[in-house]
């Protein structure tokens, strides 16, 4: 893993990307005295949001997922076709602008007493850290931000670092309520500094990565169920909690998934999404996806198809969160709904876990601005009764759609199985279940688990 000073980092990106457009931050980045705080947190959100939770490897997740697929023949990524190289951006994202600039930011904030820096930090450095190991598994942590002490970490087990994710939490969550020092104002993009917020989101990422567990070896579902009922009691407590960036919107400024689906990229949504929408008469429907332009109609492509079709004859992503100025989500009050659905069902059955099914849908329901209470109506009559055949597969349905795009599905499929997908056609492999080791990491950073390393190859929690 390269290792640079972290201020030069930062300038680098806010220089020559799209996040200087998108900051329109006074300051002279050439030319500072010191890293504050203030310019450090704006570039780590925005790096976080842009090109990491929404960069390649999600992308990529999103093809596997077949929620997207490309206008072009196969083999593609679509089929399973990925190469080492092509992780390297989102790897370098990762750690050098986030994870070692949150380091920075917090180890600032600390000597200064900025508590709400510091507990915005931890919360980020944990996000962040659960992102790389659902993605590679093992990854460096305890020795990779130490770039004067070692330029060849070595990597931890992802049991450890799930360990050290809860940790990070807690301490920001001490953190935030103490609230002293500087406030972020709107340098925080997410919540404006507000620590109320942010501590609700701390909870609420602490059930995520407690349910991530349930079938990880040494672990019960039982427990981790309990765990995450008992978080989500000081977790998210409407849809104005939602951990998420604006976007902009003007030219340099758009929303990530806007320009995914920009012709250049080829990216259209699969039949896969837009068949299962189209059969459940989903009144969100109209936000979620595009009418193709040629032919007014939802089509999407069969993944792994020899031919290439027109672009205008498939469907995109829809005016909720993928039009330019759409917001993007990182973790949603729907999602810490269905996450106490689920702990529930796996602790009191699909009868107790029922109600809160509902609710999620329903909120999901006002989220993406669906008017029509006869069409709400309806789709609780066809989706809203779950029992114990259905329930665990319904919930991740909807978690699917209340995190649409997200690659928190492609955590939720590995550890559950839904929702349900099927090898595509002309695929090269198994269903992906991780990403690969970056080559630059292969090259600069040679480890054990690098050996057999295989898109096919289950992280730790996804036991079989």
């Amino acid at each position: 893993m390269k290792k640079s000073i972290p201020y030069i980092i930062l300038v680098a990106t806010c220089l020559f990307s799209s996040c200087e457009k998108f900051l329109d931050v006074n300051e002279n980045p050439n030319e500072p005295s010191s890293v504050q705080e203030s310019l450090l947190l704006p570039a780590i959100e925005y790096n976080l949001v842009h090109n990491v939770v929404a960069g390649w490897a999600s992308i990529d997740a999103a093809h596997f997922m077949q929620l997207i697929a490309l206008n072009q023949a196969p083999p593609n990524v679509g089929t399973y076709l990925l190469n080492p190289a092509d992780l390297n951006d989102t790897w370098r994202y990762t750690y050098t602008d986030c994870l070692e600039n949150l380091k920075l930011m917090k180890e600032q904030a600390d000597e200064k007493g900025n508590t709400i820096y510091s507990g915005i930090a931890s919360v980020l450095t944990a996000y962040t850290l659960a992102y790389a190991t659902d993605m590679w598994g093992d990854v460096p942590y305890s020795q990779a931000l130490n770039a004067t002490e070692t330029f060849t970490p070595v990597y931890d087990s992802q049991e450890i670092i799930y360990n050290t994710i809860q940790t990070l939490l807690d301490e920001g969550i001490a953190s935030l309520q103490t609230a002293g020092g500087t406030l972020p104002g709107n340098r925080d993009f997410f919540y404006q500094g507000n620590a109320t917020q942010w501590i609700k989101a701390a909870y609420t990422l602490k059930a995520r990565y407690y349910m991530h567990l349930t079938k990880a070896p040494n672990h019960t579902a039982a427990a981790q169920a309990q765990l995450a009922l008992s978080a989500l009691e000081n977790g998210m407590q409407s849809n104005a909690d939602d951990l998420r960036l604006v976007y902009d919107g003007t030219a340099g400024k758009e929303n990530r998934w806007y320009r995914n689906f920009l012709p250049v990229e080829t990216i259209i949504l699969s039949s896969k999404t837009v068949d299962s929408l189209v059969s459940r008469n989903d009144p969100r429907i109209t936000q979620l996806i595009t009418r193709s332009k040629q032919n007014n109609t939802y089509l999407g492509r069969v993944i792994g198809s020899s031919g290439i079709g027109s672009l205008e004859s498939y469907s995109l992503g829809g005016s909720f969160y993928a039009s330019a100025n759409s917001p993007l989500n990182l973790i949603n009050y729907r999602e810490a709904l269905l996450l106490k659905a689920e702990a529930t069902l796996i602790l009191s059955g699909a009868e107790a876990a029922a109600p809160i099914y509902q609710q999620a849908i329903e909120a999901d329901m006002a989220h993406i601005g669906v008017s029509s209470s006869t069409a709400i109506a309806a789709y609780l009559a066809s989706r809203g009764n779950i029992n114990a055949d259905n329930a665990l597969s319904y919930i991740m349905e909807e978690k699917a759609i209340v995190n649409f795009l997200s690659p928190e599905i492609f955590n939720d499929w590995r550890r559950t199985g839904y929702p349900a997908i099927n090898k595509v056609q002309n695929a090269v492999s198994d269903i992906p279940r991780k990403m690969l080791y970056p080559l630059n990491e292969l090259t600069n950073n040679p480890q054990p688990q690098h050996n057999g390393d295989a898109l096919t190859k289950r992280v730790w929690w996804d036991a079989q």
